[in-house]
C-alpha cells in the first residue's frame, strides 16, 4: 500500500480543500464594501447573496461530473490518466478563482462597475465551485467509509462549516481593514490548496475492517480545533491583540490543521501492520485491505457495504417520482432557506441593533462555529442513535428544525443579548442538517447517484433564501430603512422577518415529522443491515 496514496491521507487532503473554500460565509465581511462601491440597496445587496447561495447550493453540475468521471463501483487505477475525483476538484478550482478575482477587480476599480445581472453571475461562479469541491469530498468519503457514513460526511460538512471561521482569521491576521484584498486572497487560496492536494482524492475498494477508531482521531483533532478557534474569537472581543500575537496564534492554527496528516500516516502505518499480520484472536473487528482496482472490475461491485442492495438504486429521475424526494426539498426550502437568510443579513442584524463592526465580524465567526458544530455533531450523533439506538436519522433532523423556530423567535425578540443567542441556535441547527441531508439521501436513495440526487435537493435551499431573503427580510428592511442613506436601526428592522422566518421553519417542522414517520419502516432494515456487517 502507497503511503501517499491511501483513504486516510484522502481524508486529510479532503479535510484541506474543505477548509479553504467556505468562502460563501464570508459574505458578511466584504458585503459593505459591495454595497458601498456598488452603490446597492440592500435589497439589492441580498439579490448578489442570494445568487451567491445558488452557486453555493446549485451542485448538480458538481454531481453528474463526478458521476460521469467516477463510474459507481470504480477504484481509480494509478495508471489512469483520465476520470477520477482529481477532475472535479479542478473545475471547482477554476471557477473560485475566476469568479472572485473578477468581484475582486470590480470593488478596486480595476474594471468599470458590472451591471447588478454580471456581479450575480460572478458571485454565483465563484460559490458554485465550492459544490465541486464539496461533493467530491463527500460523495469520496462516503464511499470509503460506507458503514460510518454520518461520521465521515459530519467531518467533511463540519469543516466547511467551520472554514467561514478561519479564513476570517486569517482576514484579521493579514486583512484587517482592508477587505478588498481580502476578496482577493478568496480567488487565490482555495484554488492553490486544490490543485496541491487533488490528486490525494481517490476511492479504494474497502474489506471488512473496523475503523472507526482512525475516524474517532480525526474527529478529536477537529474538536480541539473548534475549541481554540473559539477561545481566539473571545479572546478578540476583549482584548486588541497586537500584531505578532495574531501572527503566532494563526501559525499554531495552521500547525493544528496539519494534524490530520499525521493522523493519516499513523492509520495507514496500523492498516499494513494488520494487513501483512493477518486476523488475530485478540482482535474482534474482521481485518481489511483497501487498494485500487482497474476499470475493467467496475461493474461487479455490489457489497453488503452499501447502505442500499445495487438493485434498489435510484437515479435522478426515479428519486423525483417518491414522496420522499419533494419531503426532503421541502424542508430544505424551508428550514436551510431561512437559515441562509440568517446569514445573509448577520451584519445588517448587528448594525440595527448597535453591535460594533468587531462584534459582528466576530459573531459571524461564531456563526461558523455554531454551523461547525451542528454539522460534526450531527454527523456523530445520528451515526450514535442509528447504531445504538436504532432510530430514524429524520427524527433528529426533525429536532432541529424545532430548535430553530426558537432561534429565529429569539432574534426577532430583540432582547438585549438576542444577537449572541438566537443566531447559536440557528447556526447549530442549520449545520446538524447539512450534515444529515447527505446521509439521508444516500440511505433511502443509495450511492450510486447520490451526489447528483443530493445536490439536485440542495438546490432548492438558495430558492428557498431567495423567496425569504430578498422578498421578505431585504423588503421590509428597506421599507423600514432611511431613505436617504438605507439605513436602519431598532428592533423593527428585522422583527416581522424573523417572525416569518419561525413560521415558515414551523413549516419544515412538520415536513420532517412526516418524513420521520413514513421512513420509520425503512430505517429498521437499515439498522438491521449495518448490524449484520458486524456479526459476520
Amino acid at each position: 500500500m502507497n503511503w501517499l496514496t491511501n483513504r486516510w491521507t484522502g481524508v486529510a487532503a479532503a479535510i484541506w480543500i474543505q477548509w479553504s473554500c467556505g468562502s460563501s460565509y464570508t459574505f458578511s465581511i466584504y458585503s459593505p464594501l459591495l454595497k458601498s462601491t456598488q452603490n446597492y440597496s440592500q435589497s439589492t445587496l441580498d439579490t448578489v447573496s442570494v445568487f451567491k447561495d445558488i452557486g453555493a447550493n446549485f451542485g448538480v453540475l458538481s454531481g453528474l461530473l463526478y458521476s460521469a468521471v467516477t463510474p459507481y463501483g470504480d477504484r481509480q487505477s494509478k495508471s489512469s490518466s483520465f476520470g477520477g475525483p482529481w477532475i472535479v476538484v479542478a473545475v471547482g478550482a477554476v471557477q473560485c478563482f475566476v469568479g472572485f478575482l473578477f468581484i475582486w477587480a470590480s470593488v478596486v476599480g480595476l474594471i468599470l462597475q458590472p451591471p447588478v445581472s454580471v456581479m450575480c453571475f460572478f458571485a454565483w461562479l465563484a460559490a458554485n465551485g465550492q459544490t465541486f469541491l464539496n461533493t467530491t469530498n463527500v460523495v469520496t468519503g462516503l464511499r470509503n467509509f460506507p458503514q460510518y457514513s454520518g461520521t465521515i460526511i459530519g467531518i467533511m460538512k463540519g469543516f466547511l462549516g467551520l472554514s467561514g471561521a478561519i479564513l476570517i482569521q486569517l482576514y484579521h491576521t493579514f486583512f484587517d481593514g482592508d477587505p478588498a484584498t481580502f476578496l482577493l486572497m478568496l480567488a487565490c487560496l482555495p484554488a492553490i490548496i486544490s490543485v496541491l492536494f487533488m490528486f490525494l482524492l481517490r476511492i479504494y475498494q474497502v474489506q471488512d475492517y473496523d475503523y472507526k477508531k482512525h475516524l474517532d482521531d480525526f474527529s478529536m483533532v477537529t474538536v480541539i480545533i473548534v475549541v481554540y478557534l473559539m477561545f481566539i474569537i473571545i479572546l478578540q472581543n476583549f482584548v486588541s491583540l497586537p500584531y505578532w500575537s495574531r501572527v503566532f496564534t494563526f501559525v499554531v492554527l495552521m500547525v493544528l490543521l496539519a494534524s490530520p496528516f499525521g493522523i493519516a500516516v499513523k492509520a495507514h502505518w496500523e492498516d499494513s501492520r494488520i494487513f501483512s499480520q493477518g486476523p488475530s484472536i485478540e482482535t474482534a473487528a474482521p481485518t481489511m485491505e483497501y487498494q485500487e482496482l482497474p476499470r475493467e472490475e467496475v461493474q461487479v461491485h455490489n457489497t453488503v457495504d452499501d447502505v442500499l442492495p445495487l438493485e434498489q438504486e435510484k437515479n435522478l429521475l426515479q428519486a423525483m417520482c417518491t414522496v420522499e424526494f419533494w419531503m426532503l426539498f421541502v424542508t430544505m426550502i424551508s428550514g436551510l432557506g431561512s437559515g441562509l437568510a440568517t446569514i445573509n443579513n448577520m451584519s445588517q442584524i448587528g448594525q440595527s441593533l448597535g453591535y460594533s463592526t468587531i462584534e459582528i465580524s466576530n459573531m459571524v465567526s461564531l456563526w461558523s462555529m455554531w454551523n461547525f458544530l451542528g454539522r460534526f455533531g450531527g454527523g456523530q450523533v445520528s451515526d450514535y442513535i442509528m447504531h445504538k439506538r436504532g432510530w430514524p436519522r429524520p427524527l433528529l433532523m426533525t429536532v432541529t428544525l424545532g430548535i430553530m423556530i426558537l432561534g429565529h423567535l429569539i432574534i426577532a425578540s430583540g432582547f438585549p443579548g438576542n444577537f449572541y443567542l438566537g443566531p447559536v441556535l440557528v447556526g447549530i441547527c442549520y449545520g446538524t442538517n447539512w450534515s444529515l441531508m447527505p446521509t439521508i439521501t444516500s440511505e433511502i436513495f443509495g450511492v450510486q447517484h447520490m451526489g447528483t440526487i443530493f445536490n439536485t435537493i440542495a438546490a432548492s435551499s438558495p430558492l428557498g433564501s431567495y423567496i425569504l431573503s430578498v422578498r421578505v427580510v431585504g423588503y421590509i428592511y428597506d421599507k423600514e430603512a432611511n431613505k436617504e442613506d438605507n439605513s436602519c436601526f431598532g428592533i423593527h428592522c428585522f422583527m416581522l422577518s424573523f417572525l416569518i422566518l419561525a413560521g415558515v421553519a414551523f413549516v419544515a417542522f412538520l415536513v420532517g415529522l412526516a418524513l420521520y414517520f413514513r421512513t420509520q419502516k425503512f430505517y429498521k432494515q437499515v439498522v438491521l443491515r449495518k448490524l449484520n456487517y458486524y456479526v459476520r
